[in-house]
């Protein structure tokens, strides 16, 4: 799909480091070209911190990380007043979310609480500590991992957290010949050692800004709004897509088309994204998710039921 020289050099270094996962890391990709946040949910040890790690290494940005864990406290992601004694003066130190690349690991693992420190940095990008907001820097992304909500010693995260998501993406396990080929690759030193950056804040910044000049003909804007407002009327949701969560696709679109080398978007770019941008949205009813039903199903029922614009 990426046909686009920057992307697909930033594409081949990631390859390197996961193997045989060529999809979602084109997904994650269009993550960061659309200025959004990435979750990336599956079990523990398929590489989904390496990953995080690879991306801000091929990028050239600053990157931070922050291990969730059940005692963790907002105040240890944004930043509090610290007390200079030998004049009773408070400072300000800023946290580890002052960053370009925040990698929130295993974000499932600490309080709602402390999940709830990210909204405003995600939503904003600015930190509001102690009456005063400050601005964080651009570019500004979160990728955050997060085990299986049904493992022990994790709180799902709360509509309003998922929702700031751009795209969802999971992993999975790689096919057995690609372990194979990741267990040489690794018998000497690891692949991330070697990944050379391939654009810097600056030109990042560019590229973004082009993602926004990307044409969306009317009929693919309303295809997209019919998209998402079939969701709110589902007989078997409780909870719908919102407004965010229909930009957020819009956006995504737009980033899809320009790795493909497009000026465009067209209805295959919204296909391709509807499920990672918004099945990690919507709220099934009990007696759908009792029923085996699962939110990418009911995003794939959606689309079939809609026209498609020619």
């Amino acid at each position: 799909m990426i046909t686009h020289p920057v992307a697909a050099r930033l594409l081949a270094g990631l390859e390197r480091v996961i193997l045989g996962k060529t999809e979602r890391l084109e997904l994650l990709l269009v993550g960061v070209f659309a200025e959004g946040h990435v979750l990336m949910e599956d079990v523990p040890g398929v590489g989904k911190t390496t990953l995080a790690r690879a991306l801000a290494r091929s990028l050239d940005l600053d990157f931070k990380r922050v291990q969730f864990t059940p005692d963790l406290m907002p105040a240890d992601i944004t930043g509090a007043a610290v007390l200079h004694p030998e004049d009773g003066r408070f400072e300000f130190r800023p946290g580890p979310a002052f960053t370009h690349v925040l990698l929130a690991d295993e974000i499932n693992r600490a309080s709602p609480r402390t999940q709830s420190a990210l909204l405003e940095a995600m939503s904003e990008r600015q930190v509001t500590a102690d009456g005063v907001t400050r601005a964080l820097p651009r570019p500004y992304f979160v990728v955050a991992t997060q085990n299986p909500v049904d493992y022990q010693g994790t709180y799902p995260l709360p509509e309003a957290q998922l929702d700031r998501f751009l795209l969802r993406i999971e992993l999975g396990y790689p096919a057995a010949d690609r372990e194979l080929e990741m267990l040489y690759a690794q018998q000497t030193a690891h692949p991330l050692h070697d990944v050379q950056p391939v654009l810097d804040a600056e030109g990042l910044i560019e590229l973004q800004d082009a993602v926004r000049r990307i044409t969306v003909e009317p009929k693919v804007g309303r295809y997209i709004v019919a998209l998402t407002h079939a969701t709110r009327r589902h007989p078997e949701l409780a909870l719908g897509v919102s407004p965010r969560g229909t930009l957020a696709l819009f956006r995504a679109s737009q980033a899809r088309a320009l790795l493909a080398g497009r000026d465009y978007v067209t209805p295959e770019d919204v296909q391709a994204l509807a499920e990672p941008a918004l099945a990690h949205r919507i709220g099934l009813l009990p007696q759908a998710e009792y029923g085996g039903r699962s939110p990418s199903q009911i995003i794939a029922q959606v689309m079939d039921g809609l026209p498609v614009p020619t």
